[in-house]
């Protein structure tokens, strides 16, 4: 059966949900995120990669990256900050806040979830937005979020695509409004699926003339080639073979992958490796040898070479201090 790559590279970044944040607005207000390193310990301690998102379930507001364009977002879309950069939520364009003392918000989230938050002054609600976290470990390769852009909204599709992401919306609602027992795993596998699915739309509306791993999972060649080395990462895979099995000439295949991809077939397939090693290191249950022969190298001393060559440190350096939770 061929692997899905994109399914792939979630799997091994170990994507997680945590902290939610149900939040009333009245009248003009703003509030602030800061950046990951300040939100990352009060949340998610040792996580390497942070993501933050904000579903507007009522009304509408602008978000911006600080100093970036701000972004109109309605009731039914959700807006992604794909790096958890610094950012702003507003009820208008360009307004700022004082940022909120991370021991004392972002920790009573992660105590008490949902966590609830109003902004503005007295006066009518106006708007009404789930917001959370996501984190993963990006390091030391991840060409998912290696090309995806900062800034992510999504909103009411056609069909089919209207109703997932209202049914989150409905679901995410409830969960928060009610407080149930198991309502704070529900919450995160919702904001995991939701994740997952806005890089779907992502990938389906992305410009013919679009380069980058997405891009390649587009292209029927290209995807196949990806498709085949992550079905066997261990196989000793050449260009030849992987050209003859996705139908191409081993040039025009080469030519292909290093355009929408950006590196050559075989260079993938090595960083891919190391990703894979990473996470078998931070498990802490694999000894080197079967790490290096799911790898596909011959000898620990092979993998331990081309580990520390291509991540810059030795294999058990990478174990001992939990570097594949460390950010790119």
């Amino acid at each position: 059966m061929a692997a899905d790559p994109l399914s792939d590279v979630l799997k091994t970044v170990r994507l997680t949900g945590a902290t939610f944040f149900d939040v009333v607005a009245r009248g003009p207000w703003a509030a602030e995120q800061p950046s990951p390193k300040t939100v990352l310990p009060k949340l998610l301690p040792g996580a390497g990669h942070l993501i933050s998102y904000h579903v507007v379930t009522e009304g509408r507001c602008f978000g911006s990256i600080i100093g970036g364009e701000p972004v109109p977002v309605e009731a039914g879309e959700v807006i992604v900050f794909t790096r958890g950069d610094a950012h702003v939520m507003a009820s208008d364009p360009g307004m700022r806040a004082e940022l909120p003392n991370p021991a004392s918000m972002y920790e009573a989230g992660a105590a008490l979830q949902p966590f609830f938050a109003t902004m503005g002054e007295e006066g009518p609600v106006t708007t009404k937005l789930v917001c959370g976290f996501l984190a993963c470990d990006a390091w030391p390769f991840n060409p998912l979020f290696d090309n995806l852009p900062p800034v992510i909204k999504v909103g009411a599709g056609p069909g089919g695509e209207s109703r997932w992401l209202s049914q989150f919306i409905h679901v995410a609602t409830h969960e928060t409004a009610d407080r149930r027992a198991g309502g704070e795993s529900v919450l995160a596998r919702l904001s995991e699926l939701m994740f997952i699915e806005v890089i779907r739309r992502h990938l389906a509306n992305l410009p013919d003339a679009q380069i980058g791993w997405l891009a390649g999972l587009r292209d029927p060649f290209v995807s196949k080639a990806l498709s085949l080395m992550h079905s066997k990462p261990a196989h000793n895979w050449t260009i030849d073979e992987l050209a003859r099995d996705v139908g191409l000439s081993r040039s025009v295949l080469a030519e292909r992958f290093n355009d929408l991809v950006g590196i050559p077939p075989i260079q993938y397939l090595a960083k891919w490796r190391m990703q894979i090693a990473a996470g078998l290191l931070s498990s802490g249950n694999n000894n080197m040898a079967r790490i290096a022969e799911e790898t596909g190298y011959g000898s620990e001393a092979a993998f331990s070479r081309a580990f520390k060559r291509m991540v810059g440190v030795a294999p058990s350096a990478h174990r001992r201090k939990g570097y594949s939770s460390q950010p790119a």
